[in-house]
């Protein structure tokens, strides 16, 4: 092999090898910024066929409907503590800011935050529901089944 050829080798290589560490950063960076979707039950009792629960740590999007007469503001912070319920369960969430505008007790939000123990949501942004013409279908549908459970069912099981 002559000299020319060798070098044509190794600038093919060191860019195959460039190339594959720039793909595998990518993937490794994407891989860290997914924040999957989840309702209440699915936290409590699992997603899917396998029953696949997240993990304490795991970022996170909640969705459900504020239970009436949750909501626990703190006097002297922007602190607020509330619950979300859908038609399996009931979770608790925390959330340090202001809230949203539309952000009622009976309403449907999404909760974008961290699991931590205990089932509890450490939220970083609250979404108040607003439309159903802008809600995502999965959203839509989490949504629709919580209407079939009223939050007086919880209060025996979950307070």
């Amino acid at each position: 092999m002559n000299a020319r050829r060798k070098n044509r080798l190794y600038l093919a290589v060191a860019v195959l090898m460039g190339l594959g560490l720039t793909i595998a950063l990518v993937l490794y960076a994407l891989r860290s910024n997914i924040d999957l979707f989840y309702t209440p039950g699915e936290i409590l009792y699992g997603k899917g066929e396998a029953q696949e629960k997240p993990e304490p740590g795991q970022r996170l999007r909640v969705g459900g409907m504020v239970m009436p007469g949750s909501v626990q503001r703190d006097s002297k912070t922007l602190e607020v503590h509330f619950k979300l319920y859908d038609a399996r369960g009931v979770i608790d969430v925390s959330y340090t800011g202001i809230l949203p505008d539309l952000f009622r007790e009976g309403q449907g939000v999404v909760a974008q935050g961290v699991l931590e123990a205990g089932n509890q949501v450490a939220a970083k942004e609250v979404l108040a529901k607003h439309d159903e013409n802008y809600t995502p279908p999965e959203v839509k549908a989490a949504m629709q089944e919580n209407h079939k459970r009223p939050p007086e069912a919880y209060k025996d099981n979950h307070s």
